[in-house]
Order: structure tokens, then sequence, then C-alpha cells
């Protein structure tokens, strides 16, 4: 498989997780914790896709902040995405335990747009460019 097989892959299972949020948010009452979640796992793998076109292999990291870091080298655009990335980096872990985060309706929200975003983004860098 080469690194644009590879990459969409990566975008296939990003978009996984964002049709699930829209499935999860026609549901009620919505979990929003579970919907945050995914967007932050959305993000990183859109993340990750746009890594692995570049021909580098990505980390074993949840950490946002570390892959649009390295993503802004490639394509300074990304350094726009920051307040996306620390927002939903958060989300990584912590809506997977009780106790954790009091999130509300703007959370998950402002968790969905961040997500659209960054994927948005990610997929529009990684058209093949015309010889």
């Amino acid at each position: 498989m080469d690194r644009f097989d590879e990459a969409r892959e990566w975008i296939k299972y990003s978009d996984n997780d964002l049709t699930a949020v829209n499935q999860l948010i026609t549901h009620h009452p919505v979990q929003i914790e579970i919907v945050c979640y995914l967007c932050q796992q959305s993000a990183e793998k859109a993340l990750k896709a746009y890594w692995v076109f570049q021909g580098v292999k990505p980390p074993k990291t949840h950490d946002l902040n570390l892959l649009f870091a390295e993503c802004s080298k490639f394509d300074e655009r990304f350094n726009d995405l920051v307040n996306e990335c620390i927002r939903l980096n958060v989300y990584a872990s912590q809506p997977r335990y009780p106790f954790g985060l009091d999130l509300i309706d703007e959370d998950m929200r402002t968790a969905i747009k961040d997500c659209n975003k960054i994927s948005e983004l990610a997929k529009s860098l990684m058209i093949p460019k015309e010889s």
C-alpha cells in the first residue's frame, strides 16, 4: 500500500467517526461526552492522514497539539488550527472516565465545528498535485 492509499484509509476512519457523531446527535438524550471524544478521534485521524500523505509515519499518540505542530512544518495553514486542537485535545481520554468533565451542548457544538475544520483542511491539502 502506498502512502496515498494509506492516507485515504486514515481519512476513511476519520470520516467514520464523524458519521457516528452525526448519528449520535440525533438520539436523545445526546451522549455529549461520547460525541466530544469521537470529534477528537476524528481530528486525530485526519492529522495522522496528513502525516502519512507527507510520507511520515505518525506516532502512537492522541496529542493533537503534537500532531498539528508536525503538520504545520509541511504547511503553515495548520497553525490556524491551534485553538481547535487545544480545545479538542482534552477529549482524548477524559470523557472515557467518570467524573472527568462536565460538558454542555455548547461544548459539543464547538467540538463538532473544530473537528470539521481540522478534517476539511487536512483533506483539502491531500489532493494530489497535477503534473
